[in-house]
C-alpha cells in the first residue's frame, strides 16, 4: 500500500507544471552518448539524462519525456511522443516510443524528473538530434570517379597506387538559404571543400567498414559555407583501406576497384522550396592535382608545382578537366550514417630537441610516441624535395630506426614550387611515430623547433577516466596505457599504427576492453566495430583475425572470441541491452563454430595462442599453452558469456542449452587438463593454463585450491616475473585477487627487470609495447619483423589499476552500483581514480594517513555503492568525522577481519580508520 501512494504522488507530481527543484536534469544524450548530433544514423533512439549534484537529489522516483518536431511545442504540445509521467528510477537509455521518424528529421526533446522524495525538476534544456541518409532510397546522388588509372610511384619505389582525384561541380543559388546539409561518402577517402573551405575537420573518412556491404556516410552543416549566388563543391579522393594496399604485400591488390565519391548536397530555402545538388555525370575531375600519391601505409607525395588555387570556387576555369563517369548505387551494399565518430586532431605535440646525426638531415624529437601526421612549417628550395620520415625510435647513432615498419615507407614527400617558408600537413596518410627526420629543405637556414609540430589524430572520443597514484612508474605506466590506446583506435581498434599492418586484430581488442572502456568514451566507437563483426562472420560461425577482413576467413580461439567478450564488457560497462540484442546471434554462431569443431567437447581449433609469452620452452611465438587447452578453455568462456547474455535477454530455452553446454565443456576441460593434485598434464606448465582453469572458472572449487599452489609455484620459479602473453597477462591480476594473492599481484606490477611493465618504462617506453623485449639499452632491438613499439595488449593491466588500486568498480550494469574497494599494496601511500559514468562522476581516492587509512569517496546520483574500507584489529571508523551510527546515509553491512563492507547513498564521502 505505502509503495502505491508513493507512486501517485510522484504521478501527480510530474503532471503538475511548477517545479519545486531549482535545477533540472543536464547532459543529455541519445543512444550511444550523442550530444545533439547531425547526421544520426538511429530512428529509434534511447535517451539519457544525469540528475543535478545536489545533497537533497539522491534518486530519481519518476520522469517524463516530451520529444516534438519543433522546438516551439515543447513541453507542453509535444506531437512525435509524450512518455507521460513514468514511475521509475531509470535515467538511462529509455527508449523512444513515438511517431516512426525519417529520414533528415530534426528531432527535440527535454526530460523531467521526481526526486525520492517526489519532488519535481524543472524541464531541462531543449536537446536535440537530426537524422542522416538512412537508405539507398534516400540518395539521388550516383557514384562518381575518373576512367581508371593505375600508375607507378617513382618516390614511393615498388608500390603501385591509385593517383588522388579533383572533382569540382558549380552551381548557383537564388534565393535566401534556412539551411544546407552536405551527405557525403567515398570508396576510399575524401577531403570536401565548398567555396575554398574545407568541410569539417574530419580526416581519414569515411572510415573503413566492410565495403562491399556496408558503406558509412558522413552528415555536414553547411549553411554557413554557401553563398546565395556562385557556388562549388570540391572533392579530393584518395585511396584508404578501400582503394590502398593492406597486409604484408608491397603492391596495391589490383582487383581492389577505383576510389569513388558519393555526395549531395540539400538546401532549404526560406521560402519552403528544396534544392539538391547531387553528384552525377556533370560534374568534371583531374588527376593532375598537387597530392601525388597517398597511402596508409607509404605516406604521401605532394608537388606544390601542380597546385591549382582556387580549384574549389566559382571563378576557377575547369575546361581542361575531364568528365567524370557515374555509377548507380549497388543494392547490395547498405549506405548507412557513421554510428561513432570520425577520426579528427585532437592535440598538437611540438619537439623537446633536435639532432643532426648525418649530412642534410636533422631529426626532431616529440618527446611521446603518437599517431597522426606532422605539420611543417618550414623554409624550402624550389624543384629541392623535401623528405620527411618517421620513427618510433634511434639507432645508437641517432639516425632513424625504421626496420620495424617493414614494408610500410612511412615518408612523405614535399615538392615546392619556389623559394620561402611553406606549411604543409598530409591528407590521406597517417603515421606511428615519436622521431620526425627532415632533409631536403633549404640548407642556408638552421632548422627550428617550430618547423615541426605533431598532430595527434584519433577517433573523436572524450576522456572519460583518471587515475593518479604516489608512484612515478606507474603514472607513467598509466600515460603509457592512454597513449597506446588514442593511437590505436583511429576509425577501428587496431594492432598497430605504424608498420604495414594496423589492422583490427580481434584478440588484441578483446583484451583491452574493459581498460579503454574506463579512459574514454568509447561506447558508439566499440558498438560500431562489433557491426563490422557481425557483417564478416563466416556461415558457419567462425571469426575471421582482424575486422574488418583482409587475410581470410579463418579463425583463432582467443581472437574470435573478441564477439562474446567485448558483447558481454560492453553491455556491463555501459547498462546497454540492445548491445546484447544486437549481437547474440553472432555470440550464439561462434558457440556453434567450437561445438562443431570439438570432439568430446575438447576444442583442438587453430590459435595464435598465449602471444609472444616470454621465455617459451617450445618453438615461435604462440607460447606453451597448448591449442586445444586453449580452445577449450574460450569454447567454456563463450559459452558462458553466450548464456549470461541469454538470461539478460530472457532466452530462456537457450539459457538451459547453454548452461548444459558451458557444464560438459567445464567438466572436459578439468578431466582432459587437470590430473588429481591439480597440475596441469600438458607438455608444459605455464601460469596461462591455470590462470585459464581459475579465471574462466573451468574446474570445481575443491580442483581451484588444489591447482592455487602449481600457479603460485610458477609465479616464483620466474622470481614473480611475467610468464603469460596475450591471453595470459590480462587473467592474472584478476585472478590473483579472486584469492586473495593481491601482494603477489603488487609485486609482480613493481618488477622492474625483464619481463615487466616497469622494464619497458626502463627503457624509454612511452606507450605500451608490442613484446616485453622490444628493446633494451644492453641488447638494443628485438626481432624487427614485428617490433611494435605502439602496442596496447599489455595495457590491459590497467583494468587493475583503477579497479582494484584505486578500487573503483563496476558492480552492476552500467555502473547503477559501484563498488569501492580499494586493497593498497607495494610502495604506495596514495592512489585515486574517477570516471564520468552516464549517471554522473563516481570516484575513489585513499591515503595511507598515521597508522590508518583516509578514503574519499563519491556516488553519482540515481546510484548506490558498495564499500569496503580496509582495517586491522582494534581500528573504529568514522564518515565526514562522525560515527557512522549517526549517518542515514551509510548503511552498516559487515565487518571481517581485514575489512568494514559498507553500502552507501548517493554523496561524498570522507572515511577515516582510527
Amino acid at each position: 500500500m505505502t509503495k502505491v501512494i508513493y507512486i501517485l504522488i510522484a504521478l501527480q507530481l510530474l503532471a503538475s507544471c511548477t517545479a519545486t527543484l531549482n535545477e533540472a536534469p543536464n547532459q543529455l544524450t541519445v543512444s550511444e552518448g550523442f550530444k545533439n548530433p547531425i547526421g544520426f544514423y538511429d530512428q529509434t533512439p534511447t535517451f539519457s539524462w544525469k540528475l543535478p549534484v545536489l545533497k537533497q537529489v539522491k534518486f530519481q522516483s519518476g520522469y517524463q519525456i516530451v520529444v516534438a518536431s519543433d522546438p516551439e511545442l515543447l513541453p507542453h504540445h509535444a506531437d512525435l511522443w509524450d512518455s507521460k509521467a513514468v514511475p521509475s528510477d531509470q535515467s538511462v537509455r529509455v527508449t523512444y516510443r513515438g511517431k516512426p521518424l525519417q529520414s533528415k528529421q530534426k528531432v527535440y526533446w527535454q526530460v523531467r524528473f521526481t526526486d525520492q522524495e517526489g519532488h519535481a525538476s524543472a524541464w531541462s534544456e531543449v536537446a536535440n538530434f537530426e537524422l542522416g541518409l538512412l537508405s539507398n532510397a534516400d540518395w539521388t546522388a550516383k557514384w562518381i570517379s575518373l576512367e581508371p588509372e593505375v600508375i607507378h610511384d617513382t618516390l614511393h619505389a615498388s608500390t603501385l597506387l591509385y593517383t588522388p582525384q579533383y572533382l569540382r561541380k558549380s552551381f548557383l543559388v537564388d534565393h535566401e538559404i534556412a539551411q544546407a546539409r552536405l551527405f557525403i561518402t567515398a570508396k576510399g577517402l575524401f577531403e570536401a571543400q565548398i567555396n575554398g573551405k574545407k568541410v569539417g575537420e574530419d580526416v581519414m573518412v569515411p572510415g573503413w567498414t566492410p565495403y562491399t556491404k556496408r558503406i558509412e556516410t558522413l552528415s555536414y552543416d553547411v549553411t554557413d559555407l554557401l553563398n546565395e549566388d556562385q557556388n562549388t563543391i570540391g572533392i579530393i579522393l584518395g585511396s584508404g583501406w578501400h582503394s590502398g594496399r593492406l597486409g604484408w604485400s608491397k603492391f596495391i591488390w589490383f582487383e581492389k576497384p577505383l576510389p569513388r565519391a558519393l555526395c549531395q548536397l540539400e538546401i532549404t530555402y526560406k521560402n519552403g522550396d528544396k534544392a539538391i545538388i547531387p553528384t552525377d555525370s556533370e560534374w568534371k575531375g583531374t588527376r593532375n592535382g598537387p597530392i601525388r600519391s597517398s597511402s596508409i601505409y607509404d605516406g604521401e607525395v605532394y608537388d606544390a608545382r601542380l597546385e591549382f588555387p582556387h580549384w574549389s570556387t566559382f571563378d576557377f576555369d575547369d575546361s581542361q578537366w575531364e568528365n567524370v563517369i557515374a555509377e548507380a548505387l549497388d543494392p547490395n551494399v547498405d549506405l548507412v550514417p557513421k554510428s561513432h565518430l570520425a577520426v579528427t586532431p585532437k592535440s598538437a605535440l611540438k619537439p623537446i630537441a633536435i639532432t643532426h646525426p648525418d649530412s642534410g638531415r636533422y631529426v626532431f624529437d616529440l618527446g611521446q610516441n603518437m599517431v597522426g601526421v606532422m605539420d611543417l612549417k618550414i623554409p624550402v628550395k624550389k624543384d629541392q624535395t623535401v623528405t620527411v620520415r618517421f620513427a618510433e625510435m634511434l639507432n645508437p647513432d641517432g639516425t632513424l630506426y625504421t626496420e620495424n615498419y617493414r614494408n610500410a615507407k612511412s615518408t612523405d614527400y614535399y615538392i615546392p614550387k619556389e623559394d620561402g617558408t611553406i606549411s604543409y600537413r598530409p591528407t590521406f596518410t597517417f603515421h606511428g611515430f615519436r622521431y620526425v627526420e627532415l632533409s631536403g629543405f633549404d640548407e642556408d637556414q638552421h632548422p627550428e623547433k617550430d618547423w615541426v609540430t605533431g598532430i595527434v589524430q584519433y577517433s573523436n572520443f572524450d576522456k572519460t577516466g583518471h587515475f593518479n597514484a604516489s608512484h612515478d612508474k606507474l603514472n607513467q605506466l598509466q600515460q603509457n596505457i592512454t597513449w597506446g590506446l588514442r593511437g590505436n583506435l583511429l576509425d577501428i581498434p587496431t594492432d598497430c599504427p605504424q608498420r604495414d599492418e594496423r589492422l583490427g586484430w580481434t584478440g588484441d581488442a578483446q583484451v583491452i576492453l574493459p581498460t579503454s572502456m574506463f579512459n574514454y568514451s568509447l561506447h558508439a566507437f566499440w558498438s560500431s566495430w562489433l557491426k563490422s563483426a557481425r557483417e564478416e562472420q563466416g556461415d558457419d560461425g567462425s571469426i575471421p583475425f582482424v575486422i574488418p577482413n583482409c587475410l581470410g576467413p579463418e579463425s583463432s580461439s582467443g581472437w574470435a572470441d573478441a564477439v562474446t567478450v567485448i558483447p558481454w564488457e560492453l553491455y556491463f560497462r555501459t547498462g546497454d541491452t540492445r548491445i546484447l540484442e544486437d549481437n547474440y546471434e553472432m555470440m550464439k554462431g561462434l558457440v556453434a563454430y567450437y561445438k562443431a569443431h570439438a570432439e568430446n567437447h575438447i576444442a583442438d581449433v587453430n590459435t595464435f595462442g598465449d602471444w609472444l609469452q616470454p621465455y617459451p620452452l617450445g618453438e615461435g611465438n604462440r607460447g606453451d599453452t597448448p591449442q586445444d587447452l586453449i580452445g577449450t578453455a574460450y569454447f567454456a568462456r563463450s559459452t558462458d558469456l553466450t548464456l549470461r547474455a541469454a538470461q539478460v535477454l530472457g532466452k530462456l530455452e537457450d539459457v538451459r542449452e547453454l548452461r548444459t553446454l558451458r557444464d560438459t565443456v567445464r567438466a572436459a576441460f578439468e578431466d582432459q587438463f587437470i590430473d588429481s593434485e591439480g597440475k596441469l598434464t600438458t607438455e608444459f606448465e605455464t601460469q596461462t593454463g591455470y590462470l585459464m582453469a581459475l579465471g574462466f572458472e573451468l574446474v570445481t572449487e575443491e580442483t581451484a585450491q588444489k591447482i592455487l599452489p602449481h600457479l603460485i609455484r610458477k609465479i616464483e620459479d620466474a622470481d614473480h616475473h611475467l610468464r603469460t602473453g596475450f591471453l595470459g597477462t590480462p587473467l592474472l591480476p584478476t585472478v590473483l585477487d579472486k584469492y586473495g594473492l593481491t601482494d603477489i599481484m603488487y609485486t609482480i606490477l613493481f618488477k622492474e627487470t625483464y619481463p615487466s611493465w616497469f622494464y619497458c618504462i626502463n627503457q624509454g617506453a612511452t606507450t605500451m609495447w608490442e613484446r616485453w623485449n622490444s628493446y633494451s639499452h644492453e641488447d638494443g632491438f628485438g626481432d624487427a619483423g614485428m617490433n611494435s613499439f605502439n602496442h596496447y595488449a599489455y595495457g590491459a593491466i590497467g583494468q587493475w589499476l583503477y579497479e582494484r588500486i584505486a578500487g573503483l568498480a563496476p558492480l552492476e550494469p552500467g555502473y547503477k552500483k559501484v563498488r569501492i574497494a580499494p586493497i593498497p599494496g607495494g610502495p604506495l601511500s596514495f592512489a585515486e581514480a574517477s570516471y564520468e559514468s552516464i549517471y554522473g562522476r563516481v570516484s575513489s581516492a585513499w591515503r595511507k594517513v598515521d597508522s590508518g587509512l583516509e578514503l574519499h569517496v563519491t556516488v553519482a546520483p540515481n546510484t548506490a555503492a558498495q564499500i569496503r574500507i580496509p582495517i586491522k584489529d582494534g581500528m573504529a571508523i568514522r564518515v565526514d568525522g562522525e560515527e557512522l551510527s549517526e549517518r542515514s546515509d551509510i548503511t552498516f553491512v559487515k565487518r571481517t577481519e581485514t575489512a568494514i563492507e559498507l553500502e552507501a547513498m548517493p554523496g561524498t564521502y570522507v572515511f577515516k580508520t582510527l
